[in-house]
């Protein structure tokens, strides 16, 4: 059994969960020689990351799977680091092109081997997790946000996520007495047993004193976490958060690449719970690697995942066959890429995930989706 073909889709989508900005992934598609098919994407996000994606792997990095055999999927996995040693196996755009293509050789090997991910992985620790309705709420009224957010939690979700510096009305991590102002409204509108996460996000520019005290003022309300602050180098800001306020869990992660990114941040000791994505960390190879290294710290795991239906299927069942995850992340509101691009899609059932039935991902590709969808690069 060898690889015989290697297709690559750049696709472009409104993110109705982002205030339809434009989105994007990149899809990978794998031929073996007997016809069967394996798909992997990576979260790209933006158009010039895409298309860097794409030219990678039509161009290079995907000739390294041809004509190769798709279980060895560690040699593989290493060949395509060592492929891209010049230009990304310490992060980046090839990381995220490895993922794609990780990805589908793992949904590829379980098709053949007629296995889904988690038998492949060892086994489910669990059978579900929380579910978490992962939200950028655009209104301009802090009540209008906090009854948007309550509306999730009586949808059945368990936990709510905010992500702050988005774009729409909202407004948030911009002033810090709005900021505060938002949690308490929304912590009583979802009532105390509900989960709230807040992310800060990338836009929002917090030094140690604001983030300190932003921290304080918010630990009354009992966040779940509150995720990544400060630029992702500054561990000595996270030390300084972690030192100040015990009491607020930090999440920390969502801008790092692969296995000696999280090597160094799970050293530094500086986060309680460490944000992962297959679609970003050279694949499921690549996240397998970091969760097994977060348990020997007994760090909590989160797979960080925001694209589309193939990330979610192996980030759901990597989690499940994970030591120590907390919930699972979905949008709460229904997606191209999550409900138009596979036939059965990963949703809550009454505040749960599980993962999808099937071999590999579990993941039922509808290919006229993904050409609707691709662009010209």
């Amino acid at each position: 059994m060898q690889i015989k073909k290697i297709d690559v889709f750049p696709m472009e989508y409104p993110e109705s969960n982002d205030n339809m900005s434009v989105r994007s992934i990149v899809v990978v598609r794998l031929e073996a020689s007997d016809g069967t098919v394996g798909w992997g994407e990576c979260i790209s996000i933006f158009h010039e990351a895409t298309a860097s994606i794409t030219a990678l792997i039509r161009h290079g990095v995907g000739d390294v799977v041809l004509d190769k055999d798709p279980y060895d999927i560690e040699a593989i996995w290493e060949a395509l680091r060592d492929k891209v040693w010049w230009y990304g196996n310490v992060g980046g755009i090839a990381a995220l092109a490895i993922s794609a293509i990780d990805m589908a050789l793992w949904d590829l090997k379980g098709k053949l081997l007629k296995l889904n991910l988690s038998q492949m992985l060892g086994g489910k620790l669990r059978e579900r997790l929380p579910a978490c309705a992962s939200s950028h709420p655009k209104a301009a009224t802090i009540d209008d946000m906090a009854l948007e957010l309550a509306a999730h939690i009586q949808n059945g979700y368990q936990y709510v996520k905010v992500g702050f510096g988005k774009k729409g009305h909202a407004n948030l991590g911009v002033d810090q007495a709005r900021d505060v102002s938002f949690v308490k409204a929304v912590r009583s509108a979802i009532g105390e047993k509900a989960g709230f996460i807040i992310d800060v996000g990338a836009k929002c520019k917090w030094d140690i004193p604001r983030a300190v005290s932003t921290a304080k003022a918010m630990s009354e309300y009992q966040l779940a976490w509150i995720e990544d602050p400060f630029f992702p180098d500054n561990f000595n800001a996270y030390h300084h958060l972690r030192s100040a306020v015990p009491e607020m869990r930090v999440g920390f992660g969502e801008r790092f690449f692969n296995l000696q990114d999280y090597g160094r941040l799970l050293d530094a000791d500086v986060c309680d719970v460490i944000l992962v994505d297959p679609g970003r960390v050279e694949g499921i190879t690549g996240m397998w690697k970091i969760f097994r290294r977060a348990a020997e710290r007994n760090v909590a795991v989160n797979a960080h995942t925001w694209a589309g239906a193939l990330n979610t299927a192996a980030s759901i069942h990597l989690s499940l066959c994970a030591t120590n995850p907390i919930l699972f992340e979905l949008k709460p509101a229904p997606g191209i890429v999550q409900h138009e691009l596979v036939t059965n899609p990963v949703e809550q059932r009454e505040g749960w995930v599980y993962a999808p039935e099937g071999y590999g991902l579990g993941a039922d590709v509808i290919e006229d989706t993904v050409r609707k969808y691709t662009i010209e690069i």
